[in-house]
């Protein structure tokens, strides 16, 4: 946000990285994947685009640090389409290893081995953590469910926690990933959903001084037709900045509902994008349902005959990815 919307309006701090918003929920789930950590398990937790994965997923690790009851691992390595096994045992490497280990073995056997004795070393469990993980290969997963099972074998104790798109879940639900689907455990991060009229608020109050007037910034209207329409804290951010942006050119304060319908972008809850959210993008519709690109875009488009139209989505249905009515 622009210097001068922020002086207009009395904004200390721009609306985006304010910190974190709790739920009930969110205390819910954090509480019980903290369980599910000590056994060694391999755990899923999936939410939609701009749900607040990374931030939750940063949070629970410090959290995790500061108890020091596990030894927090995480997968740094930024073009996560080529994360394989070997990217996430050097992760474990990088964040167990010691000089006082000696030096890394080049061989793939001599290295499991090691990695097998430095996590019983710990005499803690060990947590890998792995972002972005629905874009792992289902190869990867069964090996890691294999590493799993080896570290527990030889007495210690490892847990790998996959954070991605809900495209992560259905995946695991698979017929195909039985053999890793079965034996995961799997949380859904819901965000703020049904929270996001109080989610605005805290928004507003943690970007402004607390002698500021919240009514002079929004009208009643605007903050619920934003609940309304919007549901998680990307979006929230996003549209409120450009709404005051839109406002500030006007010299508009509070900021209307007017406002806010006009930056909202057309076709937001499209099924084009409401599928991306969930991880799926037209390449992957068209390898799932062995069907051709472009006849995905026409789906998404609405220019498909309404028999086929019907029968795609009935497709998706039965893979398990939900739809909505458009």
């Amino acid at each position: 946000m622009l210097s001068e919307v922020m002086e207009f309006f009395g904004f200390r701090r721009p609306l985006d990285h304010l910190g974190f918003f709790e739920t009930p929920k969110q205390k819910d789930l954090e509480q019980e994947i903290e369980k599910v950590l000590l056994q060694g398990r391999l755990i899923a937790i999936a939410g939609i685009v701009g749900s607040g994965k990374t931030t939750t997923l940063v949070r629970f690790q410090n959290q995790l640090k500061h108890k020091n009851e596990v030894i927090v691992s995480y997968s740094r390595a930024v073009e996560k389409e080529r994360v394989n096994l070997n990217t996430l045992m050097l992760a474990l490497f990088y964040d167990l290893f010691t000089e006082k280990d000696g030096k890394l073995s080049t061989q793939p056997e001599r290295r499991e081995r090691q990695l097998l004795s430095l996590i019983q070393k710990c005499r803690k469990p060990v947590v890998l953590f792995v972002d972005d993980a629905h874009g792992l290969h289902p190869q990867t997963l069964i090996t890691l469910k294999r590493l799993i099972e080896l570290v527990r074998i030889d007495g210690g104790t490892l847990s790998v926690v996959l954070v991605g798109h809900p495209k992560l879940k259905n995946d695991l639900r698979r017929p195909t990933l039985e053999e890793i689907g079965a034996r995961a455990t799997v949380f859904s991060l819901e965000g703020i959903r049904g929270y996001q009229r109080e989610y605005i608020d805290w928004v507003l109050r943690q970007a402004t001084d607390d002698e500021i007037d919240l009514k002079e910034l929004v009208s009643q209207e605007a903050i619920e037709f934003l609940a309304e329409k919007l549901t998680t804290p990307l979006q929230i951010e996003q549209y409120l900045s450009l709404a005051f942006e839109s406002a500030y050119e006007v010299g508009q304060k509070p900021l209307n509902q007017k406002i806010i319908a006009q930056v909202l972008a057309h076709g937001l809850n499209d099924l084009e994008p409401y599928l991306v959210r969930q991880g799926y993008n037209d390449k992957m519709l068209s390898e799932l349902l062995n069907v051709k690109k472009a006849e995905i875009r026409a789906l998404f488009y609405g220019q498909l005959p309404p028999t086929r139209s019907q029968e795609l989505r009935e497709q998706l249905l039965k893979l398990g990815i939900p739809l909505i009515a458009s």
